[in-house]
């Protein structure tokens, strides 16, 4: 299974893409995606549309995950946030990829155990799990490995609960 995770932002976007197989993970790419600061809003949201669909092409996911919104004291960054998430959303809908939303706490929980674990710790959980020797320049790119592994994770487990369902009894 290949998942391309995503930390959505209007200014800089975490993406990674991690392959499962077995207990295995495999980190196979990531980086960000930054469009021109003194672009408009609606070219900066196609940017990252055009970006999404060409890592969609290039590495075929199987699902993208992506962090969930969260709930801001100002109105006016969520709702970009809410716009740079819905071109992301689009160019997932437009290749076919099924969505997996996860809050980020659930990610954090996922990763270090604590859903108020600071980016710092994130980062370093990511970089052991993956068995990176150097932490990803970008807190963005940690948070989007992050988001991929809170996946595989949730995958594990719904594959383990539902295990027998499917078994007949006598």
């Amino acid at each position: 299974m290949k998942v391309l995770s995503i930390d959505p932002g209007i200014r800089t976007t975490g993406f990674s893409v991690i392959e499962a197989f077995g207990p295995n993970v495999r980190l196979e790419a990531y980086g960000t995606i930054k469009p021109q600061i003194k672009d408009s809003t609606a070219n900066r949201l196609h940017h990252i549309f055009k970006e999404i669909n060409s890592i969609a092409s290039r590495f075929l996911p199987q699902a993208l995950a992506i962090e969930d919104t969260f709930y801001s004291k100002n109105a006016k960054s969520a709702m970009i946030l809410g716009q740079a998430r819905g071109s992301i959303l689009i160019a997932a809908a437009h290749n076919e990829i099924p969505i997996f939303e996860y809050a980020p706490k659930k990610v954090k929980m996922s990763v270090c155990g604590n859903g108020k674990a600071s980016k710092q710790q994130v980062s370093y959980m990511v970089c052991k799990i993956l068995r990176l020797k150097t932490p990803p320049k970008s807190l963005d790119i940690s948070d989007a490995m992050a988001v991929g592994l809170c996946y595989i994770n949730q995958r594990k487990y719904d594959d383990w609960s539902n295990k027998g369902k499917n078994i007949k009894k006598i």
